[in-house]
């Protein structure tokens, strides 16, 4: 439908209303309140612009959406950037995969750890049971990436390389964040001690299974 015969087309209550989602009684009080523009037609019925209509719609399903919090951002950061960096990694020896099976348990295994990593950010200050069993998830998702790389013949040298990768572009992604996202500095340097913590405890798990 066209602008302008959205903006001509005049709705009746009822009809206002379902396109609203609302009860005509709620959006009969709008109306009289003056909270919603509305024309009365000389036989006393209320008329509505469908273009306002739509207007409120639009405004009603911005103001429902949350705003992109730190962790959620992080993580679209991160994962982007790691994709990027990625690519011209391909001949590094801990990117090397058997099969679509191995492949896929090692992308299993990096949501788990980038889940318990978000997790862990977010946790709040003084929550020390909270912090000491996402850390301890960590270190069991680790210890799984430790086995699965010590069967598929990785040295030590190359599973401590990827670690380091992911360190790298996760610290990475918090020093340079994107500019509409407002961060204290108190915060910045939580979550870079955040990741680290997380990022230590991973890299002491896959050394220690080495020994």
């Amino acid at each position: 439908m066209a602008v302008d015969t959205i903006a001509k087309t005049w709705l009746s209550l009822a009809e206002a209303a379902a396109r609203l989602g609302v009860h005509p009684a709620t959006l009969r009080r709008w109306a009289d309140q003056a909270e919603f523009p509305v024309m009365l037609t000389p036989g006393g019925h209320r008329r509505f612009v469908l273009a306002d209509i739509e207007r409120f719609i639009a405004h009603q399903r911005q103001a429902a959406r949350p705003p992109s919090s730190l962790e959620h951002v992080l993580a679209e950061k991160a994962l982007s950037h790691t994709r990027t960096e990625i690519r011209g990694l391909q001949g590094a020896q801990w990117l090397v995969t058997v099969d679509e099976q191995d492949r896929e348990r090692k992308r299993l295994l990096g949501r788990r750890l980038m889940g318990l990593l978000l997790q862990y950010v977010s946790i709040e200050n003084g929550d020390d049971a909270g912090s000491a069993s996402i850390l301890a998830e960590v270190r069991a998702v680790a210890n799984e990436y430790a086995d699965d790389a010590l069967s598929s013949g990785l040295s030590l040298t190359a599973a401590l390389q990827a670690t380091m990768f992911f360190r790298e572009a996760l610290v990475e992604v918090a020093i340079d964040l994107p500019d509409h996202v407002k961060v204290h500095p108190d915060t910045r340097k939580k979550l870079l001690r955040r990741i680290n913590a997380v990022l230590n405890v991973i890299q002491l798990a896959v050394a220690e299974a080495y020994t």
